[in-house]
């Protein structure tokens, strides 16, 4: 690409013509970035009537989910309030981690307490981080433990390429999701809570004498959408969960990956133009089935919740906080890995890379059935090597262990962990599956090498422990 810059540039005969010429050039060039950004992105459209797929592009790639995630805190917020364990005037207090969250949040100093129902509007409005942590911690007793609790549900409501380690969405290396499970949340948070559903429409409220306005731009903008989330990172791109109705058509969307808030929304209002008219008039009932538990430890038990999944990317996503003040143009935006799109950087370009080839034998969750969008109590997934995407980009690990029971190659993480902790500071565990002889056995690996260098010198700190390993490139 440069030779054929500098060979336009080289046939022009004045500078003003070289200049014109390079300009010219150039926009081909960000055309042809503008494209590859766009192929690298996630979205699907399912019908919320018959549970039919109507367009789907990367639907089950790995994908960080942002401000998605609330989703699951709200879905297992409205379970609570259905069961009576809380109301919407039950006060939720603010411990001195949820109140150190990075913005949006509402602010609120540690031993400070909302209602319920203004922290579920400051979630569906600001996104705010603080409140979903701390309504994580009310229902959860700590956020690891909640956070393992979303995991179940969402084994239990059939996302089996979904993993959360927090309650508000804020960076994680560990925490991915899919379009399809977030279509397949989306789906049950209407069918399941129809009295609480209605939240998600709220445009803005008022906290206090201030009233906060929502992320949400399609509400208003296109006829029939009434809800339901945005979410916005550097290592997700912009997202977004559209649930729109229309006479006796309803439609569940997702987009995932966009490099700004506007080209997410005009993506997203082209594909409900294009497949409304497609739904389906007929059809009715669940489509996702419910699977409540009144004990959640016994939930628990039942899913196998891995406490490391993925490598981390070359440079560990890290909270920032920020100024949460709106503003109306999302190009008039700060840097930083806030949830808060209006206060947000779109370097979405310098988050794709080409995938590289993963050699190992990857154990890839079900597809699900075109006409059907999942069953209930789905068996749990092994964890696996992360599908490469612009999101959880590859790198070098090192391999620890190998054995074929995966509990005993996530012991060996654990234990080489806590003999290296130094060494290990920077690096996440995860277990790799692969075949030999019609067994599957499990690699013990840590992830988030930024060079084979780096790797290597690790390795050689874990021999001087006496710990075997040896360099890797996923």
């Amino acid at each position: 690409m440069r030779q054929a810059l500098l060979g336009i540039v080289s046939k022009s005969t004045s500078p003003l013509k070289a200049i014109m010429a390079l300009a010219l050039a150039m926009t081909f060039v960000c055309a042809d970035v503008a494209s590859s950004l766009a192929a690298r992105q996630a979205a699907i459209v399912v019908d919320a009537k018959t549970g039919k797929v109507l367009y789907s592009a990367d639907a089950n790639g790995r994908r960080y989910p942002a401000s998605l995630t609330k989703m699951m805190t709200l879905y297992l917020t409205f379970e609570a309030m259905a069961k009576g364990k809380i109301g919407k005037n039950s006060p939720v207090v603010f411990s001195a981690h949820a109140s150190a969250e990075a913005p949006t949040k509402l602010g609120v100093k540690p031993g400070g307490s909302v209602t319920v129902e203004t922290a579920i509007l400051s979630i569906v409005t600001k996104s705010a981080n603080d409140s979903a942590t701390a309504l994580g911690e009310m229902l959860g007793g700590d956020e690891a433990t909640f956070a393992r609790m979303m995991t179940a549900k969402a084994r239990q409501l059939g996302m089996n390429g979904t993993v959360f380690r927090n309650a508000n969405g804020l960076p994680d290396p560990g925490q991915f999701t899919t379009a399809r499970d977030m279509a397949t949340l989306g789906i049950a948070l209407r069918e399941h809570f129809p009295q609480y559903y209605g939240y998600f429409s709220q445009r803005s409220f008022l906290y206090g004498r201030q009233r906060i306005n929502g992320h949400n731009r399609l509400l208003g903008r296109i006829k029939g959408v009434d809800g339901i989330k945005t979410g916005y990172t550097r290592a997700s791109g912009f997202n977004l969960v559209s649930s729109v109705s229309d006479g006796n058509r309803r439609l569940v969307a997702v987009v995932m990956g966009g490099t700004s808030g506007g080209s997410r929304d005009n993506q997203m209002a082209s594909l409900i133009n294009t497949y409304l008219p497609r739904a389906s008039t007929r059809g009715g009932g669940d489509l996702v089935a419910k699977a409540d538990s009144n004990n959640p430890i016994k939930a628990l038990a039942k899913v196998l919740l891995p406490k490391h999944d993925a490598p981390t990317p070359d440079e560990k996503p890290v909270a920032v906080a920020e100024d949460d003040t709106s503003v109306a143009d999302d190009a008039a935006v700060a840097q930083g890995d806030s949830e808060d799109e209006d206060t947000a950087q779109a370097e979405a370009p310098k988050l794709v890379a080409p995938a590289k080839k993963v050699k190992t034998v990857i154990v890839a969750a079900p597809k699900v059935a075109t006409a059907q969008v999942v069953a209930a109590y789905a068996e749990p997934t092994p964890a696996v090597d992360p599908v490469n995407t612009a999101s959880v980009p590859s790198g070098w690990a090192i391999q620890v262990a190998s054995s074929p029971k995966q509990s005993e190659a996530q012991a060996f993480l654990d234990k080489t962990t806590k003999q290296a902790p130094k060494v290990l500071a920077d690096a996440a565990g995860f277990t790799v599956a692969f075949d030999k002889d019609g067994v599957t056995y499990y690699r013990a690996r840590f992830g988030g090498f930024g060079s084979k260098d780096a790797a290597w010198k690790a390795c050689t700190a874990l021999k001087k422990k006496k710990i075997e390993c040896y360099a890797v490139q996923q």
